[in-house]
């Protein structure tokens, strides 16, 4: 997977200014940046109970579980890794031994560890993220980073989108915080420690003193420190001569603290590219027929249309993101073999990959939000089609060539690609149709003779036992695959020199015959080396069949 990195850069004149005077050159230099935060303390827990009493067991009015648990082995001792709230509340605490643990709550249940699963928990969850916006993060094991920058407005401001947000991640089973501020060093603040706060450029300079040192997320033994020296408030740090915290703590203490000031710039890592152009529409009823799924794929294909003939674009690879009501997210995508931006053909495609998901599937409860968007497009220049209003039969081609890529898969619709060799079994490599690689050289697709070639080509080539009436002769009998054949006719040599720059000063020539058995069977066979010019004794090999 790729990820695009994105932040906030200050030249060096503001960022003097920001020192000077960090109040007033925040709120110009990040007043448009919008950074909400979510913690999820209990996620290894919320993940046990979902998978007991179900993922709405919130919402339905289940009752708590009782104290439960997560433990791991650390420092070869098994401990406590997670708790949910009725463990917290019975005093127990992460780090603390499991049977100490026990003593004192009896009755507490114990679950082994499973970071891998909490890990993919909380990239479903971020995937469930996009219904707000592109730009979606994960923060450590437990949180996630979602930038709002310039879409609250959507969702009736930044007010509602939060309540909206917490409101969903209950009905989801999920103990959850969040907070927006203007970075993303503030908003995982606020969420762990004033959750529900909504922060400005302005608030900044009144909310930091307040915040514990917790907050600025520094290593433990650091935070311990500071605690015995009794500065256990960001204002006992804010206000202090910074050259004697750098020589006593290292220059990430300051880091942190301008961070959440806003003079240095934090960036977020979203998991995947997010694409120039996108179309969705959120539904008013989750829709779970596959026809009606097509019918909207096609109204957002229309949609996509006049932006991609503004930027003389087509689609390359297109993504449809279906949004379930229960949280879970698919993503379908196609790839063409040339760019386009027929609507038609675009939906066409979609329903090709969606009638080969099949039985497969799952749409839930329905989906209530649908997406569209085109990570991958490339220039397309209008073209004149014939006087019957069809296009050429290369057009048909590459339709049907994409048609059956979406319907097998992009691994199953390859095209022969010419590399830098003129070895025969590395001259050639497949790719899939509708990837963006192209030729890597300007040698031809088939060489100058067509019939010098067979149609099929082993991958490596075979030996066989041949007989030939002269040493440098063509063979007369030869045995493959436990079966003799007598050569009837035969024709060569075609010698191809060794690629000495990759293989060696020793490496073999070979000389290539075409032969036909009695039966009318034809075949390729080469004699690797030389007689007397070359090490070693020459041997044979079958390398391809003419049909």
């Amino acid at each position: 997977m790729t990820a695009v990195s994105f932040s906030e850069t200050q030249p060096p004149a503001t960022r003097a200014e920001a020192q000077a005077d960090p109040a007033r050159t925040l709120l110009r230099v990040q007043a448009e940046r919008r950074i909400l935060a979510i913690a999820l303390p209990s996620l290894p827990t919320d993940r046990i109970s979902r998978a007991r009493a179900g993922h709405w067991w919130r919402s339905a009015g289940h009752p708590e579980p009782g104290p439960l648990a997560c433990a791991e082995n650390i420092k070869g001792a098994m401990r406590l890794s997670a708790l949910n709230r009725a463990a917290c509340a019975r005093g127990l605490r992460p780090g603390q031994g499991v049977a100490e643990a026990r003593a004192i709550c009896p009755d507490l249940d114990v679950v082994p560890a499973d970071p891998a699963a909490d890990a993919r928990l909380l990239e479903a969850l971020a995937d469930w993220g996009d219904r707000y916006t592109p730009l979606v993060g994960c923060d450590g094991p437990d949180g996630l980073f979602l930038d709002i920058s310039g879409c609250a407005h959507l969702f009736g401001g930044e007010r509602a989108l939060l309540a909206d947000c917490m409101a969903r991640l209950f009905h989801l089973g999920f103990e959850a915080s969040a907070a927006i501020a203007p970075n993303p060093a503030l908003a995982w603040a606020l969420a762990r420690h004033h959750p529900g706060r909504i922060a400005t450029p302005a608030d900044i300079a009144k909310i930091m003193p307040g915040l514990p040192v917790a907050a600025l997320r520094l290593p433990s033994e650091v935070s311990a420190a500071l605690s015995r020296l009794g500065l256990k408030r960001v204002g006992d740090l804010v206000d202090a001569p910074r050259a004697p915290l750098t020589r006593r703590f290292g220059r990430e203490l300051l880091g942190r603290i301008d961070r959440m000031k806003g003079l240095d710039s934090e960036p977020i890592s979203p998991r995947r590219p997010v694409a120039d152009i996108m179309s969705e529409r959120r539904l008013g009823e989750p829709v779970s027929d596959i026809d009606a799924i097509g019918e909207l794929v096609g109204r957002l294909a229309a949609n996509l249309k006049e932006t991609l003939a503004e930027r003389g674009a087509g689609v390359r690879r297109a993504e449809l993101r279906l949004f379930r009501v229960d949280g879970a997210v698919r993503r379908i995508e196609v790839g063409t073999a040339r760019p386009l931006r027929d609507p038609a053909r675009l939906c066409r495609l979609f329903a090709e990959r969606l009638a080969s998901i099949g039985e497969d599937f799952d749409a839930g409860f329905g989906f209530e939000m649908i997406r569209l968007s085109v990570p991958v497009f490339e220039t397309l220049s209008d073209a004149q089609a014939d006087f019957d209003g069809r296009g050429t039969d290369k057009a048909g081609f590459h339709d049907l060539a994409d048609r059956l890529a979406a319907r097998l898969g992009p691994a199953r619709v390859l095209q022969p690609i010419p590399r830098d060799s003129h070895i025969p079994e590395r001259a050639m490599t497949h790719l899939p149709l509708t990837s963006r690689k192209g030729p890597t050289c300007a040698v031809p697709l088939a060489p100058a003779s067509a019939a010098a070639r067979p149609l099929r080509l082993l991958s490596r080539p075979e030996p066989v036992t041949a007989v030939a009436a002269v040493p440098e002769g063509p063979p007369v009998i030869f045995s493959w695959r436990n079966a003799r054949h007598r050569v009837g006719r035969a024709e060569g040599p075609e010698r191809i020199a060794a690629e000495w720059w990759s293989e060696g000063e020793d490496a073999l020539t070979r000389d290539y015959y075409r032969v036909e058995d009695e039966a009318g069977r034809r075949y390729w066979l080469f004699r690797e080396g030389l007689y007397e010019r070359e090490p070693g004794t020459p041997r044979w090999f079958l390398h391809g069949l003419f049909v």
